[in-house]
């Protein structure tokens, strides 16, 4: 009995305190599951749900990978919140800053007469006194402020040379917005005409560097036309105009439609400009064409508002009268009118006065004919001389004391429309004058129509045969890129740049190649070019580059030397990476081990591409792409 007695009490106590740990275990993870779930949804409110939540006892681990260090530490502080910042356990990492994407670097330009300013977020070791010693010239005095950040992140590709060239850029356009960006550059300006924008185009594609996108918007003023004037002519059945201006895309439609229904065939030039007399413009032009149309022969000219109607000699006085009628009346307002039908002539008396003045290609200008007195001959020599330099004058003419002062205003006038040609002739009799020529300016006749109106009158009888020819135009007709480049593998395809067994030295047949290739860059102006050395495959990979790279720099040197603008012309060495036949036989090695030229920038399409330019096959590579948007406001429309 007093065993029994013991062993129910021992068994009492160890049933106790097994409940005892039950009870203790039960409440442990109790604590553990409300503190993971307490911890967990204080994560997810914070929105940090990298972090995972464990708990241990009394303890509570944090793992994951934190974005940054300061998201770490939050994550400590909400789980700190929720239970004892004692029993919270940091087993978190932190993501590699290396990972993090960096940031788009970008800076705009803005200059304008109140000065330069710079925004943007560029790398922490750009050079930024280097920049504002470029600006502060620019700037004239005015003040150049710089608002730019900075973030210390990698420099991208391309940067310095997109941020050199956009700086670059600015010198040229005084009114101008320029952002840039590691592989684009867009330039926003305003060019103070036509011409000039055309010139900004053409300079900036061409200094474009390699592996940046340009896009221009270049927008020109529209053109103060003054007099606002216009000459529409019908001889022998053929219809032209000399002159065309309109104030508006509309006027400049509804004129040209109006000319192509009486007869012009070739196409016309109408130049949309600012000064027009009236609104009624158009309605003013399509009414005098169409009545000289229906009289047949003659002239139209609008000097402003003023209308001259020159019918041609022999024409029906009844049909004259009627058609000149009804234009008077239907006319609008502010427009006047003049008609002549010139009187039928008796036969021409033998002897009648002529000057003429020829001007060759050359510049020199042979005057011959008639002439006033004395002092109208001096003035007339004067005045050629003045015009197309005293050297170039070669004066055969004579003096006629019957002629009066209009005959020398005629003669003056005639000389004045000449020298705007690049060559021609000048003819003047008592009722006519002729002027006729080539000339690189599409301006050119409709310029010589406002002056010789101006000077003669708007009744003077007068002819003008301009042709206008491109390749005469000191912008249109500068070679493009891919002419250049075409002329350059033209050369490489027939003749080839070697050089000293196992050098960087030209050989002597090298010269004149170089010599050649340094005559079309010097003609075409700055280029952005690479020039690219290739080996064969013989020897080791290392050595091959060094002397591609080496060889392509040494054919750059030469260029300098022979003062070639350089300074947008890259040299690298492509090793025996790019083969062009195959290295197994000695021809395939011959050509493989050559010198190229890329074009870089632009395509003959203007459209993005990076094929090399094969010297073998004359073919053309190019870099990226040029956009240039185009001005709304037509300077001169051809149809």
């Amino acid at each position: 009995m007093r065993f029994s007695a013991i062993a129910i009490v021992a068994m009492t106590f160890l049933a106790a305190a097994g409940l005892s740990l039950v009870a203790a275990g039960f409440s442990v993870r109790v604590i553990e599951d409300n503190s993971e779930y307490g911890v967990r949804i204080a994560l997810d409110e914070n929105e940090l749900p990298w972090a995972e939540v464990q708990a241990n006892g009394l303890q509570v681990v944090l793992t994951g990978t934190a974005p940054s260090e300061a998201l770490r530490f939050k994550a400590l502080s909400t789980a700190g919140g929720i239970v004892d910042a004692a029993r919270v356990i940091d087993g978190m990492d932190i993501r590699d800053s290396g990972g993090i994407q960096p940031p788009r670097f970008s800076v705009e330009i803005l200059r304008n007469e109140g000065g330069i300013s710079l925004i943007g977020l560029v790398p922490a070791s750009i050079d930024r006194d280097s920049i504002m010693a470029q600006l502060s010239p620019m700037a004239g005095g005015a003040d150049v402020t710089d608002l730019l950040e900075t973030a210390d992140y990698p420099v991208p590709e391309n940067w310095d040379r997109a941020l050199n060239f956009g700086i670059k850029a600015l010198e040229d356009i005084p009114r101008a917005k320029i952002s840039i960006a590691a592989d684009r550059v867009a330039i926003t300006a305003m060019a103070d005409s036509a011409e000039e924008r055309r010139k900004l185009e053409v300079d900036l594609a061409r200094r474009v560097p390699n592996g940046v996108r340009l896009t221009l918007d270049i927008s020109a003023p529209r053109p103060v036309i003054t007099p606002f004037n216009l000459r529409f002519l019908i001889d022998d059945g053929k219809a032209r105009f000399d002159a065309c201006s309109a104030d508006t895309e509309e006027a400049q439609t509804r004129i040209l439609a109006a000319a192509r229904a009486a007869g012009m065939e070739e196409k016309g030039i109408c130049t949309i400009g600012l000064g027009v007399p009236s609104p009624n413009w158009a309605r003013a032009a399509e009414q005098a064409i169409t009545a000289l149309a229906e009289i047949g022969e003659g002239s139209v000219t609008f000097t402003d508002a003023d209308i001259t109607l020159l019918a041609a000699q022999g024409t029906d006085q009844a049909l004259f009268d009627r058609v000149v009628g009804a234009l008077e009346n239907s006319l609008p307002e502010v427009f006047a009118l003049t008609a002549v039908l010139p009187a039928q002539e008796v036969a021409e008396t033998k002897g009648q006065a002529e000057f003429t003045a020829v001007l060759a290609e050359d510049g020199k200008v042979q005057l011959g004919g008639r002439i006033g007195d004395a002092t109208s001959r001096t003035i007339m020599e004067t005045f050629a001389q003045a015009r197309f330099g005293s050297e170039a004058v070669q004066s055969a003419v004579r003096s006629d004391d019957t002629l009066g002062e209009d005959w020398t205003v005629r003669v003056l006038a005639g000389l004045e429309a000449l020298s705007r040609l690049t060559s021609g002739q000048t003819t003047v009799s008592p009722d006519q004058l002729t002027v006729t020529g080539t000339t690189g300016n599409d301006r050119a006749s409709a310029q010589i129509a406002a002056l010789l109106a101006q000077k003669l009158g708007e009744a003077a009888d007068y002819t003008i045969n301009v042709t206008y020819d491109e390749a005469l135009d000191p912008v249109a007709a500068l070679p493009t890129p891919q002419e250049c480049i075409r002329r350059i593998n033209a050369i490489l395809s027939t003749r080839k740049i070697n050089f000293e067994p196992g050098s960087d030295t030209p050989d002597a047949a090298a010269a004149g190649i170089i010599n050649d290739i340094a005559d079309i860059l010097k003609e075409c102006g700055e280029l952005s070019l690479e020039i690219s050395g290739h080996t064969d495959s013989q020897g080791r990979a290392e050595m091959n580059q060094r002397l591609s790279e080496a060889r392509a720099l040494a054919v750059l040197n030469e260029l300098r030397s022979r003062r070639v603008l350089t300074s947008s012309i890259t040299s690298v060495g492509y090793g025996m990476d790019q083969p062009i036949a195959d290295n197994g036989s000695e021809e395939g090695r011959e050509a493989n081990r050559r010198i190229e030229f890329r074009l870089v920038g632009l395509d003959t399409e203007g459209a993005p591409s990076a094929a090399p330019a094969d010297a073998a096959t004359g073919t053309e590579g190019s870099g990226d792409q040029v956009e240039g948007a185009e001005d709304t406001q037509k300077q001169g429309t051809r149809e």
